[in-house]
């Protein structure tokens, strides 16, 4: 039996995340200890007791969803379940970079300042208001991309997250997703919902965040991951070093593949894949996308025992 490590991405974000396993596990509270000194604020207090519309801006977001990710990878090494484990490890979106910490490409405290960087870029990339993102539900990603390409007229409409067979997600400027939401049930879309989110994230207007992230990915040591890494914008494994700065540079303004990820490692033999971290988001897509697979949740203590015990 094979297994992945999958890490959850932005959206599965909650007050009080990660504060079982910092007090069950000493490694765990050492993980957001880390993540506060190399950011030099109290992120784990919000992320604790703070109030969920901070948590959920961007450039909070995405660090405090990797340390949960990472405490809880943490908390199953003391148990003696090494990220050696698995075959592969993959994240959707911001949480390839919580996969790339957990498999020793970068540091933890270099992984919280390049989520912190690209959380702002994100967010400073497009003025609040210009931009907007959608699920297209009922169509596939063939359909979504020429739908979004009709959409687009004179402006920016693009596929920027490949879900599952049921859900995309479409990018761009706020015009023109609107027009796509429009056109969607036409083009025989169930549903067409716009995304409670600050930015239109994975399309072209990321350039000016992309171009951040290649300065700040170039001043960081990038080690080879100990476990290969399924890239978002490949959808297949990488197991060298020398790649995985640009492959993140190009993760900003391109597609997530997930839908894509996920079949290829089935493809090599992957039965059983584990979300760590907060939610079950990715569980619920990798049911979608392939129904035999065996699912397993590490989000809080109890799931740490559950996994040592089976």
């Amino acid at each position: 039996m094979s297994t992945a490590f999958v890490f959850p991405g932005q959206g599965a974000q909650t007050i009080g995340m990660g504060h079982d396993l910092a007090q069950a596990y000493p490694a765990a509270r050492a993980v957001f200890e880390e993540v506060d000194d190399a950011l030099g604020e109290k992120l784990s207090a919000l992320i604790w007791e703070g109030d969920i519309e901070t948590l959920t801006l961007t450039e909070n977001a995405q660090p405090a969803l990797m340390a949960t990710s990472i405490a809880a990878m943490r908390a199953l090494e003391a148990e003696g379940i090494e990220v050696s484990r698995a075959s592969f490890v993959a994240g959707h979106s911001l949480g390839e970079y919580s996969a790339l910490c957990a498999a020793g490409v970068f540091s933890l405290a270099d992984t919280a300042r390049l989520l912190r960087t690209r959380g702002r870029a994100m967010q400073s990339a497009v003025p609040v208001g210009q931009g907007a993102m959608a699920a297209i539900l009922g169509l596939s990603g063939d359909d979504v991309t020429a739908l979004a390409q009709e959409a687009a007229g004179d402006d920016v409409c693009q596929l920027a997250n490949e879900n599952d067979p049921t859900q995309n997600v479409i990018s761009g400027s706020k015009a023109a997703v609107e027009r796509a939401i429009d056109m969607a049930k036409s083009k025989g879309a169930k549903r067409a919902l716009p995304l409670p989110v600050s930015a239109p994230f994975h399309c072209a207007l990321m350039q000016p965040a992309a171009d951040e992230m290649a300065k700040a990915l170039a001043g960081v040591e990038i080690s080879a991951p100990v476990v290969p890494l399924v890239a978002n914008v490949l959808a297949e494994a990488v197991s060298e070093a020398d790649p995985i700065a640009q492959l993140l540079v190009e993760q900003v303004t391109g597609r997530v593949r997930w839908r894509s990820s996920v079949e290829w490692m089935v493809a090599q033999g992957v039965t059983e894949f584990w979300e760590i971290g907060a939610g079950k988001a990715l569980s619920g897509m990798i049911r979608r996308i392939h129904k035999e697979s065996t699912l397993r949740n590490v989000g809080v203590s109890a799931d740490v025992k559950a996994a040592v015990e089976a």
